[in-house]
């Protein structure tokens, strides 16, 4: 009786959960699975367009990049974290949304990592050549913009953790891109910062008890970008760990201060 009331149990829990977890799958689906081919190297991606999308609009664009764990070359698990929130705010605010995918064996960042250790310790060589992956990012971007209906005054960029660091590394790479942008929980060589736009706008997000990467890394970061004539904001949040992702999308001010901005000429 009592396997029989368990398996009743999970048989209705699986009806009331199944269509949430459909319509979400279903909703992921919007982003479509596209490819990038330079040079015999492939770069995966999804795109989302607007909806009611036409080519004789001109629509905002932002690249996002995700964490280490969302590595591969399935198309797929880079939406794990940050999809949702563009979905949600998909007719507030209407843009073209990327997001690449990185192979297991690539980073977006130049960056030395030891995880012998936790905390993880980071060694940025930022002023060399990009990665791969990150170089792959920089052509797809470039091909974008020759695009008649994108705004190129509205670029934004934004990730976490190994996207976050490709994040910074971008932004140092391609100055002249981007309107804007928001780090989650990363780190860069601070020098690094003397190369970025003048009064150039980025949030940076990190969790105070934050034990993968330390949260000393985006304070060096908005202390150097502030320093040499940027315009960094950073909230830390007291109780967050590596996860502070969540706390930075539940940010109700986010997408209205991204979207807000405009690349100066």
């Amino acid at each position: 009786m009592k396997n029989r009331v368990l398996y009743l149990g999970i048989l209705i829990a699986s009806f009331i959960i199944a269509p949430f977890c459909s319509a979400e799958a279903q909703s992921k689906m919007d982003f479509k699975k596209e490819y990038f081919i330079k040079k015999g190297d492939t770069l995966n991606y999804r795109i989302l367009f607007p909806k009611d999308f036409s080519e004789d609009k001109k629509y905002p664009v932002v690249l996002f990049l995700h964490g280490a764990g969302e590595r591969g070359n399935d198309n797929e698990s880079q939406l794990t974290h940050g999809s949702s929130l563009f979905l949600e705010n998909r007719e507030n605010f209407p843009a073209i949304v990327i997001f690449p995918q990185a192979p297991e064996d690539d980073y977006w960042a130049k960056v030395e990592v030891n995880r012998d250790t936790i905390p993880f310790q980071f060694d940025f060589k930022n002023e060399q050549p990009a990665t791969t992956s990150l170089e792959l990012v920089m052509d797809l971007m470039d091909e974008m913009t020759t695009k008649n209906f994108i705004n190129k005054e509205r670029i934004y960029v934004g990730g976490l953790s190994m996207g976050g660091m490709g994040t910074y590394e971008l932004i140092y790479k391609k100055p002249e891109m981007f309107a804007a942008a928001f780090a989650i929980c990363g780190g860069a060589n601070p020098e690094i910062a003397k190369e970025y736009p003048q009064d150039f706008n980025i949030w940076l997000f990190h969790g105070k008890k934050d034990d993968v990467v330390l949260p000393k890394y985006s304070e060096a970061m908005a202390r150097a970008i502030n320093h040499y004539g940027g315009n960094a904001k950073l909230s830390l949040y007291p109780e967050d760990n590596h996860n502070s992702w969540d706390s930075a999308f539940a940010e109700p001010n986010l997408l209205p201060w991204l979207f807000s901005q405009k690349r100066s000429e």
